[in-house]
C-alpha cells in the first residue's frame, strides 16, 4: 500500500472483523488504534512459495526403461561408499 490509511478503532475492528480480513485478503494493511494511538497491524499473509502447478514439466523428465530393475553391485559401490554411510 502506497498510502498510509486512516486507523480503525479496536471498537471498529471487533465490530467489523471480517470486512477488515476481506479488506486485508485483497492486500491491504490495517491499522488498529486506541485512543488514536497505533497498536496493531492486520497484514496479509504471504504464501511461503507459489502454488504448484500440475503439469509444467511435462515433456522435460523422463523415466528409463530400465528403471524398476535392481542395480548391480558394481552400480552400488559408490553409493555405499559415499558420505551418506559413514563407517560405524
Amino acid at each position: 500500500m502506497s498510502e498510509e490509511a486512516e486507523p480503525v478503532n479496536i471498537h471498529y475492528a471487533k465490530t467489523h472483523f471480517s470486512k477488515l480480513i476481506a479488506r486485508v485478503a485483497q492486500g491491504e494493511e490495517i491499522v488498529i488504534a486506541k485512543a488514536g494511538t497505533p497498536v496493531a497491524r492486520l497484514v496479509p499473509v504471504k504464501p511461503k512459495r507459489p502454488p504448484r502447478v500440475l503439469g509444467t514439466d511435462r515433456g522435460r523428465i523422463w523415466i528409463s526403461d530400465d528403471f524398476h530393475l535392481p542395480m548391480t553391485e558394481e552400480e552400488l559401490k559408490p553409493w555405499y561408499e559415499s558420505k551418506l554411510f559413514p563407517d560405524e
